[in-house]
């Protein structure tokens, strides 16, 4: 999900693209034209759907929702290299109630920042952004990522937020620095049965750590709550449907608010879409093969340089089989780097699912490759896996992990033992030799977890809802694309599908013309793409 594969031993479905380009001092810019779509659909306005008390709402009063105070931002990271911060940027927070079935109880603050529409004259409104995770900083993001959104900002207003438990938004909190660097590289595709209990009594430390430090916000940090807060932030800022631009986990999100309150949907893109209604396992096999075959995909490139550049094979699958050998290596011998770690097998894993993320950040994975074969240097592979895992550069921890455990284990009731991971392992191995491993045994990230899932996160359906724009990209390492159809269908109604025939994480922010194209003529006019449009 959002984008980093985190301390968890998962990968949540996310774009962890734009935070390892900022790192590695790349912008993204856009890629070059791709093929046409069909004729439009209809331009479509905003037809006030079927009213009535949405399923949410059933039982429980609603929640005042004051308007925000908009001030002066403090502590925002740096724009991405390259861009520019607009002017007016103002950030604030929206108090609302920890239990929404207790809207006069305890509250807690969102986070929200707003880059103002640049043709104030033409404003169509608030345009509200989730980035990924469960687990991503909205706030931080889109301070860092707004001049990727400039078209859509000619227009609209643009809203970022760390939804509940994340970030600055009363983020869960579990366990210190020390012992998340210990997580991070601990070994999760354990060999032998001493390395089994030592890998489920570490998932079983951070599930008590959370317990102890965030108990009480634990039950409330799940994906149905963060959707009655999309909601209040709706409300805030004066908007009479909700317009958003949900990316990999936020497409669940969008999803879940789309059911609940489908007659205050407007313009909506799910980019890089999740299928709700998979299992936990399903949703992790699905996703080893998808990084499987986008290592192979990178193995072609790799390849294509030559051996002096990519001394890792001759083809994309003797690439991908020498890069399983490396980290499989470093099970028995972790490299030095420069910060005074050692790049575990756990890290090296990491730093190379980050890198798959985006075509942009393949050479540097290539360069990460190179270092670590033939000069026993893992520095750069570190970087790109603390970036997955949410390591700051000062060597603290953002939320990441912890929210994504906390939002993970609160959606779902699947809890996994190590016998079923036993079970599973050779479906995941087969699925992906580099990948399927530490997939499967994080599986027990919900394992112990204090608080029972809700299985009404899964219900995304909305018929009665306005159309809702989904995009695919084929080439998805974290969100397959086989995920988008299934959403599409799920919704219901009138959600159409577009497609991109690429390589990484979403496709909005793959630059491709023919994508962007296709999502500004319906948030900025209304107008669906041709049923079965196909950029790429």
């Amino acid at each position: 999900m959002a984008r980093y594969r985190g301390t968890s031993g998962v990968m949540p479905v996310g774009g962890a693209a734009l935070a390892v380009l900022v790192l590695l001092s790349l912008s993204a810019g856009a890629g070059r034209p791709r093929t046409a779509l069909g004729e439009s659909r209809t331009a479509l306005g905003e037809p006030r759907a079927a009213t009535g008390t949405p399923p949410a709402a059933a039982g429980a009063q609603a929640a005042a929702v004051p308007r925000p105070a908009w001030g002066r931002c403090t502590g925002l990271p740096s724009p991405a290299p390259g861009s520019k911060r607009p002017r007016g940027v103002r950030c604030a927070t929206l108090r609302v109630p920890l239990d929404h079935a207790k809207p006069s109880g305890e509250r807690i603050g969102i986070a929200l920042i707003k880059v103002p529409a640049a043709d104030p004259h033409r404003r169509i409104g608030s345009l509200v952004f989730n980035f990924g995770g469960p687990g991503g900083e909205g706030v931080d993001t889109l301070a860092q990522a707004a001049g990727q959104y400039a078209d859509l900002r000619a227009r609209y207003d643009l809203i970022g937020f760390d939804p509940r438990g994340v970030g600055r938004s009363s983020p869960v909190a579990c366990a210190d620095t020390r012992r998340m660097d210990a997580l991070a590289a601990m070994d999760d595709s354990p060999d032998t049965a001493a390395e089994e209990r030592a890998y489920a009594a570490g998932r079983a430390a951070f599930v008590r750590q959370c317990e102890a430090r965030s108990g009480r916000l634990l039950p409330h940090v799940g994906t149905v709550d963060a959707a009655r807060d999309l909601d209040m932030i709706r409300a805030a800022v004066g908007d009479e449907r909700l317009r958003y631009f949900g990316i990999s986990y936020g497409t669940w999100l969008g999803g879940s608010y789309a059911h609940q309150f489908p007659g205050r949907v407007g313009r909506a893109v799910l980019d890089g879409a999740v299928d709700t209604r998979l299992s936990r396992a399903d949703l992790a096999r699905q996703q080893a093969a998808a990084f499987q075959r986008a290592a192979g995909e990178f193995g072609t490139a790799c390849a294509r340089l030559g051996a002096k550049q990519c001394p890792l094979g001759k083809d994309g699958p003797s690439v991908a089989a020498s890069i399983g050998r490396f980290l499989t290596g470093l099970d028995r011998k972790p490299l030095r780097t420069s910060s005074g770690r050692r790049l575990t097998q756990s890290l090296g894993t990491a730093g190379v699912a980050a890198a798959l993320y985006s075509q942009d950040a393949w050479p540097y994975l290539a360069q990460g490759l190179v270092d670590a074969v033939r000069r026993r240097d893992g520095s750069l592979l570190l970087m790109l896996a603390d970036v997955q895992n949410g390591r700051r550069q000062d060597g603290t921890y953002s939320s990441l992990a912890a929210a994504n455990t906390a939002i993970t284990c609160a959606d779902s009731t699947d809890r996994y033992t190590v016998r079923d991971v036993r079970r599973l392992l050779p479906r995941f191995r087969a699925a992906s030799p580099i990948f399927g491993e530490p997939l499967a045994w994080g599986l027990l990230q919900c394992t112990g977890w204090p608080v029972q899932g809700d299985p009404a996160a899964r219900e995304v359906s909305a018929p009665s809802a306005a159309p809702i724009l989904v995009v695919g990209n084929t080439g998805d390492p974290a969100t397959p694309y086989a995920w988008a159809a299934a959403l599409t269908e799920a919704l219901g109604g009138g959600a159409a599908l577009l497609t991109l025939k690429g390589e990484g994480h979403g496709a909005y922010d793959t630059g491709d013309h023919c994508v962007r194209e296709a999502v500004h003529a319906y948030l900025l006019r209304g107008a669906l793409p041709a049923a079965g449009a196909t950029c790429g």
